[in-house]
């Protein structure tokens, strides 16, 4: 396929301007085909953005969700289905794979990608072991000096018990592997602490719950960190926060995110350069080191304590629902800067942010993140995606005819932007009431520190 008129008006334009931009187009096309494996509200921002890209011809997303598929083509491809995902790639010359969910990274997507010669955007299996095993991220920051909290790791109850006693409560107790986001139980005291070990142990989490990691609690602000990852250089995004207790003034069980903004202003220029420093920079050393270099995106979690930020945990992948934000303020074409991440040339890459704040409300379907009704009927998308400044995102939906059905425990993203945190969050709420969906709920108090954070400095 030739390359669109406006394909060459950008081509032609940062070569006479003598940039880097034209680096990144060697080896690949500048009418790409992309395939982006995920069908979450973080595909649904990474699809809306890619699809930006003037170096983007034709955009498909595996499996994609009823939103996705007005952007991009959904194929009925299961993330962890190598075989047909590799041959769709060849049967669609697909020039690009970006993985947005940690499950296909974990069990080796990329690797198997990499062995076909079809480039991608994320982590090795082996890189992917940083969210892949809580045990592992505790182990190599021990190893390293990574400031994080003290830890024991367990392979049975009575010797994770026998720590929680010791070391008493409040204390946080983790299943060491996947568990959607689900598997770290915050405890208050010692019946709490001591039924979270019961509850892993009793394979509620299945194999992720096969070992279990205690962790000393830690008082502080959380917030989400994310850096662009080459294997040897790392290139800060924007900054983030989200939420993750399913109820207001953050009661409830944790979730995989019931919210997000950026920036977040907890996260001072001094604070990231101190986390570059003290956190990512000696992780990505670390991996090198093992012969395990990490590419993609590394997600910290991070607990601000009064010592400074300490690491909670790894993701190797974007945030969800914090993608969202980050998307809809990155000013800067994407596809570069993924390409670069895999080709190793991160170093010559820049990313540009929109000086507009971005807040994104999770809707979610009642009783999530427990037992919930599946396919319910979702009404006024339209008027809530008609508000200026306004995006839905999707997660768990899926298209029957000319109804949109919520199928999952997170459904809806609505993600607005506006000139302060308190500006985007008006208008996001704004969209939600739009929203007629009775089965479904949502916090409303999503940017709470930010919005009293900027009343303040008034």
């Amino acid at each position: 396929m030739p390359p669109s008129p406006r394909m060459l008006q950008v081509f032609d334009a940062h070569a006479k301007a003598g940039d880097e931009f034209c680096i990144f187009l060697k080896g690949y096309s500048i009418a790409m085909n992309v395939l982006v494996i995920g069908s979450g509200g973080r595909e649904h921002a990474l699809c809306w953005k890619i699809a930006e890209s003037p170096l983007v011809s034709k955009l498909f997303c595996a499996p994609g969700n009823g939103g996705i598929a007005s952007i991009a083509e959904c194929v009925a491809l299961a993330p962890l289905d190598f075989d047909a995902i590799v041959g769709f790639c060849r049967e669609k010359r697909i020039d690009f794979v970006m993985v947005g969910p940690e499950d296909p990274l974990v069990a080796g997507l990329v690797d198997r990608l990499d062995a076909e010669g079809i480039k991608s955007f994320g982590p090795s299996a082996a890189a992917a072991q940083l969210e892949g095993s809580k045990g592992y991220t505790k182990d190599l920051c021990a190893e390293f000096n990574i400031p994080t909290a003290a830890y024991g790791r367990f392979a049975d109850a009575a010797a994770a018990k026998a720590f929680i006693a010791k070391k008493g409560a409040p204390i946080v107790v983790k299943a060491d592997g996947l568990a959607a986001g689900k598997g770290v139980i915050i405890a208050m005291n010692m019946n709490e602490a001591l039924a979270a070990i019961d509850e892993i142990f009793s394979g509620r989490f299945g194999k992720a719950g096969a070992e279990v990691v205690v962790e000393e609690f830690l008082e502080g602000e959380e917030a989400s960190f994310f850096a662009l990852c080459d294997g040897t250089t790392a290139m800060p995004l924007a900054t983030a926060q989200d939420h993750k207790r399913v109820f207001d003034h953050d009661l409830g069980p944790n979730t995989g995110g019931m919210g997000a903004y950026s920036p977040a202003a907890v996260l001072t220029p001094a604070l990231v350069d101190r986390v570059m420093r003290e956190i990512i920079n000696p992780t990505m050393a670390a991996m090198k080191s093992r012969g395990t270099p990490f590419k993609g995106v590394l997600f910290a979690g991070l607990m601000l304590t009064k010592s400074g930020p300490q690491l909670i945990e790894y993701n190797a992948r974007f945030g969800d629902p914090e993608t969202q934000v980050l998307m809809t303020r990155l000013a800067s074409d994407i596809m570069p800067a993924l390409i670069a991440a895999h080709d190793g040339t991160l170093d010559k890459q820049t990313l540009y942010w929109k000086d507009d704040a971005a807040l994104t409300v999770v809707m979610a379907a009642n009783g999530y993140p427990g037992t919930y009704e599946k396919d319910t009927e979702i009404g006024g998308l339209a008027a809530a995606g008609a508000l200026d400044g306004v995006q839905v995102f999707h997660a768990g939906t899926r298209l029957d005819g000319a109804r949109m059905l919520a199928v999952g425990g997170r459904v809806l993203n609505i993600t607005a932007t506006g000139a302060s945190v308190a500006a985007a969050q008006a208008k996001a709420y704004e969209a939600v009431a739009e929203i007629d969906w009775p089965e479904g709920f949502c916090r409303s108090d999503i940017g709470w520190r930010a919005v009293a954070r900027e009343k303040q400095s008034i």
